[in-house]
């Protein structure tokens, strides 16, 4: 049984699979959560109050959003997905399934985040200053994060930049680097990957085709 409460706003078009519940209230919140145009939330995914939301929204089955996010446009969150409160998301931003995001995280325009990635934020947890020191974690414009990576806290990866699958980032990534290991380190630029295919000249070049900014 799906249910919808009375400080929710949805836009036009939505289809919501069963088993949903929006609009959550957490203890000593009343925001209303508002979610824009054509959105698809499938089953048993749980949305907080207090989140605003853009048009073209879309989960997989059995996502959780806390409250207070700020979510832009054509945003994706895949399946059994955890994004905690007071977060910042931009648009065109792709979230697959089994990650978790925590509190406080800015991801920028165009990011894309693979599988089972998880984000930490408190480098001595618990914390007694949990509200400050947590504040921390930035994913840079059109940065493109690896299945099973982990990001540590107070870390922030450069835009363009893509981080490969399984690293573990415990200190900033430039913009425009490939980075990977265990701890991952910059070991090139973007422009000087390869396709291995030969279906590119080279990666991303799609991204100019559309317009985007690869500097």
């Amino acid at each position: 049984m799906t249910k919808i409460g009375n400080n929710v706003v949805i836009g036009k078009n939505p289809k919501i699979g069963e088993y949903v519940e929006i609009g959550v209230e957490p203890v000593g919140l009343e925001k209303a959560t508002i979610i824009g145009d054509d959105a698809i939330i499938r089953s048993h995914s749980v949305i907080y109050l207090g989140n605003r939301i853009g048009n073209n929204f879309q989960t997989g089955h059995g996502i959780l959003l806390r409250e207070n996010n700020l979510i832009g446009d054509n945003v994706s969150i895949g399946s059994h997905t955890v994004v905690e409160r007071d977060n910042r998301i931009g648009n065109n931003v792709r979230i697959h399934s089994n990650c978790f995001i925590p509190e406080f995280v800015k991801i920028e325009d165009d990011v894309w985040i693979g599988p089972s990635v998880v984000i930490l934020n408190v480098p001595h947890p618990p914390c007694p200053r949990f509200e400050d020191c947590a504040k921390s974690v930035v994913i840079k414009r059109n940065a493109k994060i690896g299945g099973n990576v982990t990001i540590g806290p107070r870390v922030i990866i450069g835009k363009n930049s893509l981080i490969g699958m399984g690293s573990l980032v415990t200190k900033n990534i430039p913009d425009n680097s490939v980075a990977y290991g265990y701890p991952a380190k910059a070991v090139k630029k973007i422009d000087e990957l390869t396709c291995d295919l030969n279906y590119f000249k080279v990666p991303y070049e799609w991204e100019a085709n559309r317009g985007k900014n690869k500097s």
